[in-house]
């Protein structure tokens, strides 16, 4: 066969040359760990939506109408939590927090607000200061206090956005309040450590929100310490040799420094999804290297010298690891068509480990393998155990051997029950859903109490922003906001009325003040200033010529009238051009985002111009629109990628394609298993999990392959029973063995904070072992079918000869129709 000259080169170097090989290996993990330190980290869940178009457009109208991102201004969020917030006692202590944070120079703070500063300005419109408003609630009474607090209510529309939803003008109380603190800058060193150093200086319960908290480092140091010890557990079991247990942890470690590595020197950020990234590596890594000790074993107990036993090993594992890596490869790569950006980064150097991870252990583990053996045949270096994980005899074997039983008694009925399973589950599964949602990315405001149990490892016992962001949720209305955009010559004499006309009865999804929908735009900036300002009045009344309060003619004039006010409420709605604006609904909070999606299309679509709707609301519906293409596009560029090029590379390599469509049964059966249970336990596909399907083709193909190669290479020598036989059983001890350690060392990602990662951790644990039992259940029928249908000579067999008995044919035995026909005979 062509590709065995291939194989042989690298037996050459791993037999004549054992120690050169290694010793390169180790030089190259030397350059690879320069790359280490230049990996940055990226949280949060921005990272995932920013290509999407509605959230290109929140961008657009951030830059223009509001604080861009990066800008050098930050604000800190302060929640006051009381009986009542709003006593004279609490609006001193949250006017004195606000004062103590102002005074400290290097806080920088550039302006502070809240409903103690307005209930103080209410009372004495002069009290502009923090220190002249602390005097005035000092000297007012309780009673004098409770009226300024409904006086405000009622004059101050923003004083009612500050305080919870359980505020009652009669009592003038109120549970929580919020302030807010603008600083200069948004580089302060630990600014919200030392915000709430400050405010626990001042009695009573103040809160600083902060910052979201750095979850992805926190989980890594509990998952990877996890998933070793499990791993080296489980590979004490199937190695039972010390000196095979340091060889299979080096080459992991190996595998992940040369992935990271990597990442550091192309510049790759480490974001939220590439948590994922080692559990699934080490997984790949412990199956080829329990497979590649676990097949030089079996050589050796058949006596087989070390050289020879190992150039056996490298000739089947090697073409088993190189279809397994094509496949893996093409499922990652698949994630290069998201449209979110971490799954293209994690596409990448998921695929790229995974290639480092085939080098790694089907050339340097072999190579250190046969180099440590050649010394324990010079020096006492102690071995332990040199047996493979199973044989025929074993109990073990005999366990593993059900998938052959099954195919020996009953192999087309069974794989019918299974189709029709399949076809049951299929339908059932197409009703999972899609979602994105920002609460998968936030942790749980108390940790497990076992995590605590951890010493240094453990996390802290509750995140402090989590707890806080939640008291803000229950305690605050959540309004919802559809924002327009719109990019039109705003100078033009007809554009306000246009504007005006446009918004006019907006979907019932938008809130109503009374009749009139809660719409702000610059024409309502413009009327509430004619409101309060007589000269200007004047001015828009004499460039209106229907009377409606709305200028249609020397708008630039109207325009420089307002900027020229202290009030900046013209830059909130017009760039320095006066080309572009924007309008904003409030929209029904209880209103779905698809919904809200397709209302703000509509509304974008009655403005004569370039006009495109953004808000949370839009760019998450986007965002699961995404995710579903997503899952869809990575689904069918796999499983169509990954059956052509196994179809390909068994065609070139047993001149057999039909073994590569055998090949994927039991993968599509694996996959459709997993998303059936998906939907049965309530978990949607997201931002994370998109990639699942992918990844469980990819894994998936890791167990059919070695089952169906080694078949290959069995049926060569020995009729169908027992080349099926010592295929499973050789072969599945060792996927055993990988399928332990796998679900183990990938199980752990449950212990991330995240749930996000721990439901990946779950998925993927779940397809593994999907994946196996169809290797080892299924795809024994499906073998035992195509070889009655494609006999192993290459003639062609009917449905019939898959169904009933041969008794008329030399060579076979017929024990309920499985053939033991050897190759060669005239089947």
């Amino acid at each position: 066969m062509g590709h065995q000259r291939y194989i042989d080169w690298v037996n050459d170097r791993i037999t004549g040359a054992p120690g050169r090989v290694a010793v390169l290996f180790l030089v190259a993990t030397v350059v690879f760990t320069t790359g280490l330190g230049a990996v940055e980290i990226e949280s949060g869940s921005e990272e995932f939506i920013e290509d999407l178009d509605s959230y290109e457009t929140f961008q657009d109208i951030q830059r223009d109408f509001g604080p861009a991102f990066g800008e050098s201004t930050t604000t800190t969020t302060l929640l006051q939590n009381g009986d009542n917030a709003l006593s004279k006692q609490s609006l001193l202590r949250s006017l004195r927090a606000q004062e103590r944070i102002a005074d400290k120079r290097d806080m920088r703070v550039s302006d502070t607000s809240s409903p103690a500063s307005q209930v103080a300005q209410t009372i004495d419109p002069n009290a502009t200061t923090l220190d002249a408003q602390i005097r005035t609630v000092e000297g007012a009474t309780e009673s004098e206090i409770a009226s300024a607090v409904r006086t405000t209510a009622d004059e101050d529309p923003a004083f009612l956005s500050s305080v919870s939803d359980d505020f009652n003008r009669k009592s003038a109380s109120a549970s929580v309040t919020e302030a807010t603190v603008t600083h200069d800058t948004g580089d302060i060193p630990n600014r919200d450590e030392r915000v709430r150093g400050i405010v626990d200086s001042v009695d009573g319960d103040i809160r600083v929100i902060g910052s979201q908290p750095d979850t992805i480092s926190t989980s890594l140091q509990l998952v990877l310490p996890a998933a070793f010890v499990l791993i080296v557990l489980f590979l004490i079991i199937a190695y039972r040799d010390l000196v095979d247990l340091l060889l299979g942890v080096v080459s992991i470690v190996m595998a992940l420094i040369w992935t990271f590595g990597f990442m550091g020197l192309a510049g790759i950020p480490f974001n939220l999804l590439l948590v994922t990234v080692p559990p699934l590596m080490i997984a790949v890594g412990i199956d080829f290297g329990i497979h590649v000790v676990n097949r030089y074993r079996e050589a050796r107990k058949e006596g087989t010298e070390p050289v020879p036993a190992m150039e056996l090993t490298g000739s089947q594992v090697l073409v088993a690891f190189f279809i397994v890596t094509g496949t893996t490869v093409i499922g990652f790569l698949s994630n290069l068509v998201s449209a979110f950006p971490p799954n293209r980064d994690f596409g990448l150097v998921a695929a790229i480990g995974i290639v480092f991870t085939f080098l790694i252990f089907g050339v340097f583990l072999p190579a250190a393998k046969l180099y440590i053996d050649r010394l324990r045949e010079r020096y006492p270096v102690p071995t332990f155990s040199e047996a493979p994980l199973s044989s025929e005899e074993s109990v073990v074997g005999k366990g593993l051997a059900g998938g052959v039983t099954i195919a020996k008694r009953v192999p087309v009925v069974f794989l019918l029950v299974v189709l029709l399973s399949t076809t049951v589950a299929g339908g059932y599964a197409t009703g999972v859903g899609t979602e994105f949602d920002t609460d998968d990315f936030t942790p749980e405001e108390e940790t497990p109490d076992y995590l605590q149990y951890l010493g240094p490892l453990a996390p802290p016992e509750s995140f402090d922003y989590v707890v806080n962001q939640n008291l803000r949720e229950r305690n605050f209305e959540q309004s919802q906001r559809v924002n327009i955009y719109v990019e039109k010559n705003m100078r033009r004499d007809s554009a306000l009325e246009s504007l005006h006309q446009s918004s006019q009865n907006p979907p019932e999804t938008v809130e109503a003040d009374g009749r009139e929908p809660e719409v702000t735009s610059l024409v309502t900036v413009i009327r509430d200033r004619a409101e309060r300002d007589p000269e200007f009045a004047a001015l828009v009344a004499r460039n209106d010529q229907d009377g409606n309060g709305i200028p249609d003619q020397n708008l630039p004039k109207i325009y420089d009238a307002m900027a020229a006010s202290d009030s900046g409420q013209l830059e909130q709605f017009l760039t320095a051009d006066r080309r572009s604006t924007q309008i904003i609904y409030e929209v029904d909070s209880d209103a779905s985002n698809a919904a809200l999606s397709a209302d703000g299309q509509e509304m974008a679509s009655k403005y004569r111009a370039e006009a495109a709707p953004t808000g949370r609301p839009l760019v998450w519906h986007d965002a699961g629109d995404a995710i579903l293409d997503t899952v869809v596009q990575s689904l069918l560029i796999t499983l169509v990628g990954s059956s052509l090029f196994l179809v390909a590379v068994y065609w070139i390599l047993e001149g057999k394609p039909s073994l590569g469509i055998a090949n994927v049964i039991p993968i599509a059966v694996a996959v459709v298993a997993l998303v059936a249970t998906m939907r049965y336990v309530g978990i949607d596909f997201n931002a994370l999990n998109g990639s699942m399907l992918a990844i469980t083709i990819g894994l998936g193909t890791d167990y059919s392959v070695h089952v169906v190669h080694r078949f290959a290479d069995e049926r060569e020598e020995r009729a169908l029973e027992p080349a099926l036989r010592r295929t499973v059983v050789g072969t599945g001890g060792a996927l055993t063995g990988s399928m332990l350690t796998t679900v183990g060392g990938i199980g752990v990602l449950v212990l991330a904070l995240n749930p996000v990662i721990g439901n990946f951790g779950l998925l993927t644990a779940l397809s593994v072992v999907y994946a196996y039992l169809a290797s080892m259940l299924v795809l024994p029928s499906v073998l035992v079918l195509w070889d009655r249908l494609r006999r192993y000579d290459g003639t062609s067999g009917t449905v019939a000869d898959s169904i009933f008995p041969w008794t008329d044919e030399p060579g076979v035995t017929t024990d309920q129709g499985l053939t033991t026909t050897a190759p060669g005979s005239d089947e």
